[in-house]
């Protein structure tokens, strides 16, 4: 399997490439009951961001290592724990110049970058102080010690930065989020404060009757149950739900071919589920909210589909999910419009945070309006000064004219005086 593909956003990058040795049952699928065009083999799929730092470094290594044949049989064979180990990492001693030159030039790349990147963030913070070891976060990824060649320790660095960034993905997303609806309420209730009572309670109303309204949608069916998938299958995929199949749904919905369903093939599923709650064209509907459903749906079905954990699902987990009961017989799915988001004493820390930035945001555009007028004042002090030493100079000048038109006076009067011949 071709390495970028395991490569969306949330995926664990190296560590699940390697499962690629499980064959797939082979599936007849007649396309042309199918809507919509399929995938073309051989065609290139474009992958989404990681969302890490280091991202288009990442990928560039990977496009290298798997043009290697005997690193690309080695990764074919190894397990997890190899790959985590390290064990792998040290293949690398044995793939051929050519790839090793061309990773040695990504990785002096690589260093020059971060370092021109390090170098704008300490001249952008010199006045506030230096965060050292938010700098030398940065060079996780890499073996900054050794700068101008790619060695097996810069491949296990890389395994394990980009395995512990991307398991961290999620909870910073959900972190991230959370936020975002408190800063809502935060700011709505800001809002109703600067309205007199009549105001706010009509705003009271709209609110609670928008809330109402985004609640008064169809039931989302569970998702990852048989329910949930055989909708998919009829609507997106335009086939009889009389004959669905789970082999021959895996094989449709894996997008790129590689035996396995990976976060982004899964979270394409939940499409229709979301457009039961959520329209852009609804001011009640709020597609930040649209987005955290899907993760947590990508997250549940991960959680009850992926036994091995290594953030794909196989042909093999697949059919097993939909042997369970919760598969056939599942509990109902609460969005997050029937949850709370977060509790009064959460919403209050979190106002208290904001607050406290506000003030040293309040203090530091203080002391820069305190450094604004010394500076006018000095400003203001050497034009003063300036236009001093120019009255001064004109002064001098014009003493000056006046002493040479004496002189020039002077001389006319000696040069005009009758000589003793005019006498005679």
């Amino acid at each position: 399997m071709k390495w970028q593909s395991l490569l969306p956003q949330q995926c664990i990058l190296l560590i699940p490439c390697l499962l690629m040795a499980l064959e797939a049952v082979p599936i007849d699928i007649d396309k042309t009951k199918v809507k919509g065009e399929g995938h073309v083999e051989g065609e290139k799929i474009e992958n989404p961001d990681t969302g890490l730092y280091y991202d288009e470094y990442l990928r560039q290594v990977i496009d290298v290592l798997e043009t290697d044949k005997h690193f690309r049989e080695k990764l074919q064979t190894a397990d997890i724990e190899e790959i985590k180990s390290g064990k792998l990492s040290r293949e690398l001693d044995l793939v051929s110049h050519h790839v090793r030159t061309r990773l040695d030039e990504l990785k002096r790349q690589e260093v020059a970058r971060l370092r021109m990147l390090i170098k704008a963030k300490m001249d952008s913070v010199q006045d506030t102080g230096i965060d050292h070891q938010a700098l030398l976060k940065q060079f996780e990824h890499l073996n900054h010690q050794n700068p101008d060649t790619f060695e097996p320790k810069d491949l296990d660095m890389l395994i394990k930065a980009a395995t512990s960034d991307l398991e961290n993905y999620d909870k910073t997303r959900h972190e991230e989020f959370k936020k975002y609806e408190m800063m809502k309420e935060h700011e709505r209730r800001e809002y109703l404060k600067t309205l007199d009572e009549e105001k706010r309670q009509r705003e009271e109303s709209k609110f609670e009757e928008m809330k109402k309204k985004h609640g008064d949608h169809p039931k989302v069916h569970h998702p990852g149950s048989k329910d949930q998938l055989k909708e998919v299958w009829e609507e997106a995929d335009g086939l009889d739900p009389n004959e669905f199949d789970p082999k021959t749904f895996f094989k449709l919905h894996d997008v790129n071919n590689d035996r396995f369903l990976d976060e982004q093939e899964l979270e394409a599923l939940f499409t229709k589920e979301l457009e039961k709650v959520y329209d852009p064209k609804n001011e009640e509907d709020d597609m930040v909210e649209m987005e955290e459903e899907r993760l947590r749906m990508r997250e549940h079905v991960m959680n009850e589909v992926d036994i091995n954990k290594d953030r794909l699902v196989t042909l093999e987990e697949f059919l097993r999910a939909t042997e369970k009961k919760e598969f056939l017989e599942p509990d109902s799915w609460e969005t997050l419009d029937q949850q709370q988001l977060f509790t009064e004493d959460e919403l209050k820390e979190f106002e208290s945070h904001i607050s406290q930035q506000e003030d040293e945001l309040r203090k530091k555009a203080e002391e820069l309006q305190k450094q604004k007028e010394e500076l006018q004042r000095q400003h203001d002090q050497l034009q003063a000064q300036k236009q001093e030493l120019q009255q001064e100079a004109e002064v001098c000048f014009h003493n000056f004219l006046l002493r040479e038109l004496d002189i020039v006076t002077a001389a006319t009067r000696v040069t005009s005086f009758p000589s003793a011949e005019s006498w005679l």
